[in-house]
């Protein structure tokens, strides 16, 4: 199913932009703006909200530069444990150094990082010294002593007033980091207190896209945020304290429900009078609700976000990454919109992909997988593995074939290119497999198309793979995932190990 733009970006970026600097503005020109979520590629969001742009945050920023500042903050814990951003691949660290680098190809500049819950971690110290050695500048902000419950000594120069200062010079000071649980909140708080101290009245507010407090609690959109954060336990709620202070329903989730008794007196310790905000969702200032122009598309798309959670997890679960209290909590999210794996249209086509190679090579025991992927016109191309290629391998150069209208019968990879990859992987490299990966596939489809036309044109057609849905059968090889991910397809595939070696899986 093709869905329509159910978002629009430039109602988004104009109500966005106005909320932000009327919250400035109400907070004497000082205000510390914790950014949830992911600051750049946002590929969750654009699933959930097909037309909403991965990086719009980033135009937002740009909009705002002249009178924003950026910290970035990265817990020492993620860091130590290596913990991986799953949409890339990469390391928290690693991302954060990814996040600096492309804040600065959109002209953004991070003022500095800081390391939180830092302990002297042998793995944070590294971190700290490869920044600094490279001229950026790093803060290390060590546990709050007191929180959450002694808010006096939380509130105390033993507390926030331990932190180093950081001086930031604009009125609005941008709080980010690669993920959740990065210390944000407790740096905003922390650089509250501090410019109270020097007689500065700042302010904080969040800004977080999901869940959506202005759409129901029951909304695919907002159990699809629920599916996405299954892992780390969060769920949507009514905002009681909205609720009791208003009269009116808006949608949080539990970490800022449970936070907010705490917050609230942390704020009115630090200010010395009232707290401005009566809510949870009275923090924050997300526009995104107000910028949905479809919403039956939009629910649409949020359960197949649904779906793909479910699939994730059985893998990850499958790995040992997961638990299964994770996977038995996003098949009951399937349970409640009446979904099955089937409902993903490309899971059939890849199951079947998978039984006709073996119908079609009855005399062989190995393991045969299968793939599907629905182009961007709805038609469904399938592929299978072989002696000489994966299945991922085998789709992307068939739907390639399809959307350069290459006839069947044209080879793009000829004899003398797999036979040349295959002699380098066996006798040299001493692989136990000649069949390609899909990054090996592209590169050798690369160097025929120095030679072969219709290669070249097929080529040309992978970039109107971005977006495509995609499915196999079993768990992809490391360069199937690199090649499908650089690809920019939104990949899932059923819990089976596409070998039964241990060290491949």
């Amino acid at each position: 199913m093709i869905l329509s733009p159910v978002f629009d970006n430039e109602r988004y970026i104009k109500e966005q932009t106005t909320e932000i600097l009327k919250r400035v503005k109400q907070f004497n020109n000082k205000l510390y703006l914790e950014f949830g979520g992911k600051l750049l590629y946002d590929y969750h969001a654009a699933r959930v909200l097909p037309g909403y742009e991965p990086n719009i945050k980033m135009r937002l920023l740009q909009q705002l530069k002249d009178q924003a500042d950026i910290l970035l903050c990265i817990y020492a814990g993620d860091i130590e444990r290596k913990k991986i951003r799953a949409d890339f691949g990469i390391t928290y660290d690693s991302d954060a150094l990814k996040i600096i680098d492309d804040l600065r190809e959109w002209g953004l500049n991070v003022l500095g990082v800081i390391i939180t819950r830092y302990d002297n971690q042998p793995a944070a110290n590294v971190f700290k010294n490869k920044l600094e050695r490279r001229g950026v500048p790093v803060f290390t902000h060590r546990f709050t002593k007191g929180y959450p419950t002694d808010v006096d000594l939380i509130v105390s120069d033993e507390g926030y007033g331990a932190n180093e200062y950081i001086q930031t010079q604009n009125p609005l000071v941008i709080v980010t980091g690669p993920g959740p649980g990065s210390g944000k909140l407790a740096t905003c708080l922390s650089q509250c207190y501090h410019e109270y101290k020097r007689g500065t009245k700042s302010g904080y507010a969040k800004f977080e896209t999901f869940p959506i407090w202005n759409v129901p609690l029951n909304h695919p959109i907002n159990v699809a945020y629920e599916a996405a954060t299954a892992d780390i336990g969060d769920f949507n709620l009514i905002d009681p304290f909205h609720l009791e202070a208003y009269e009116k329903k808006a949608v949080n989730y539990n970490r800022d429900v449970e936070v907010f008794p705490v917050l609230k007196r942390i704020l009115t310790k630090i200010t010395g009078n009232e707290a401005f905000y009566r809510s949870p969702t009275d923090m924050g200032v997300n526009r995104a609700g107000f910028a949905i122009i479809d919403d039956q598309a939009a629910r649409e798309a949020a359960k197949q976000e649904i779906i793909r959670r479910y699939f994730r997890y059985q893998c990850e679960y499958r790995m040992g990454f997961a638990s299964k209290e994770t996977v038995q909590r996003v098949e009951l999210f399937m349970k409640d919109f009446n979904l099955s794996p089937e409902s993903r249209p490309v899971v059939e086509p890849a199951r079947q992909a998978a039984l006709d190679a073996q119908q079609h090579d009855k005399g062989n025991e190995g393991i045969y997988c299968g793939a599907a992927i629905q182009l961007k016109d709805g038609t469904i191309i399938t592929g299978n593995n072989s002696s000489r290629m994966h299945a991922a391998s085998s789709l992307v150069i068939h739907a390639i074939k399809h959307l350069a209208e290459i006839p069947e019968k044209i080879k793009l990879l000829p004899p003398f290119i797999t036979d040349s990859v295959g002699k380098l992987k066996m006798e040299i490299m001493q692989e136990k497999a000649l069949s390609l990966d899909l990054e090996e596939a592209l590169i050798a489809l690369s160097i025929s198309a120095t030679t072969n036309s219709a290669a070249q044109l097929a080529l040309e057609q992978l970039t109107e793979l971005q977006g495509c849905e995609v499915h196999m059968t079993h768990i992809p090889t490391p360069g199937d995932e690199a090649g499908l991910r650089r690809l920019g397809v939104n990949l899932t595939s059923d819990s089976q190990f596409a070998t039964n070696n241990l060290f491949i899986s």
